[in-house]
């Protein structure tokens, strides 16, 4: 049914009412709504202090990032801080060598999760539910306790120290598995009964019907994997020892070590690090939390 407001017009599904925000009516109702929002700006400014910390501190001395009493903002604002690490070779050739492998770990791995669950989701074959049960299972088990297994296994394969470490052996992830194949779960079989009478295989149901549907799990299982390659440490200083293969990271934690004592400097490497992941969760944002929703409401 559609009203007309002067010259809005709005459309107002049958059998539901538009939305409206309720203002509270009682005193009682005003103090819960004002100690809400003054508990969610302590909680948005706690979340924020140390990110904006951080880029403020770039801008500062060497002494000005430790001095005590402590305070935020520089005396002088040393911008040439930004431009030094910018300017850096080492720094802008990490930053290229780990957005690659970023990138190269993302599309390996939604290509083989979003098959794995494609199987598990629409496929018969024998031992499918143990073999479902054991995927489930490694979801529980923390990666440090199969931490030196993997490496003497890389080892024993000749990968070390160079990027198919970094991008194969994480590729394949239980948790991204179980939440592409809920997604798929959730689509007609109608879609692919009228695929296979049209002469589709199963190749080409997944890639004409399937694959252009998994935006939405697309989205979030390609952002955490981009964000788990990018954050990585541990596996990296364990398997990478040429410095011109050193992730984010590494180079990160070799600046701290070797130049110490230029804090700024440091601060203002992180800031840099960090601005990629930032700028990605700004940009899919809307999708992440809607996604989220969705799978809420599933």
């Amino acid at each position: 049914m559609a009203v007309m407001q002067g010259e809005t017009t709005r459309i107002v599904l049958a059998g539901q009412e538009p939305r409206r925000t309720r203002m509270p009516k009682t005193a009682g109702g005003w103090v819960t709504l004002i100690f809400k929002g003054i508990t969610g700006a302590v909680f948005i400014l706690a979340a924020l202090f140390p990110l904006a910390w951080m880029v403020i501190a770039g801008f500062k001395s060497k002494t000005e990032v430790i001095q005590t009493p402590f305070q935020f903002f520089p005396e002088v604002w040393k911008w040439q801080n930004y431009a030094q690490i910018l300017a850096d070779p080492t720094f802008a050739r990490t930053m290229m060598w780990t957005f690659l492998g970023a990138m190269l770990f993302t599309v390996l791995s939604l290509t083989v999760n979003s098959f794995a669950a494609y199987a598990f989701a629409r496929l018969d074959f024998r031992f499918k539910r143990t073999m479902w049960v054991i995927v489930i299972t490694t979801m529980f088990i923390p990666g440090m306790t199969i931490l030196l297994t993997s490496f003497i296994v890389v080892t024993r394969l000749s990968m070390l120290d160079t990027l198919a470490v970094l991008v194969i052996p994480g590729a394949a992830s239980a948790a991204s598995v179980f939440f592409i194949r809920q997604f798929y779960l959730n689509i007609p079989a109608s879609l692919e009964e009228a695929a296979m009478l049209d002469g589709c295989g199963r190749f080409g149901i997944f890639w004409r019907i399937f694959l252009p549907l998994s935006k939405p799990p697309f989205v979030v299982m390609g952002i955490t994997a981009f964000l788990a390659y990018w954050n990585s440490y541990v596996w990296p200083i364990m398997t990478i020892t040429t410095p011109e293969r050193f992730v984010v990271q590494q180079y990160l934690a070799t600046f701290r070590s070797e130049r110490s004592t230029e804090l700024g400097l440091l601060m203002a490497g992180s800031v840099l690090a960090a601005a990629p992941v930032v700028i990605l969760f700004l940009i899919f944002q809307r999708q992440i939390i809607g996604n989220i929703k969705m799978a809420g409401l599933k």
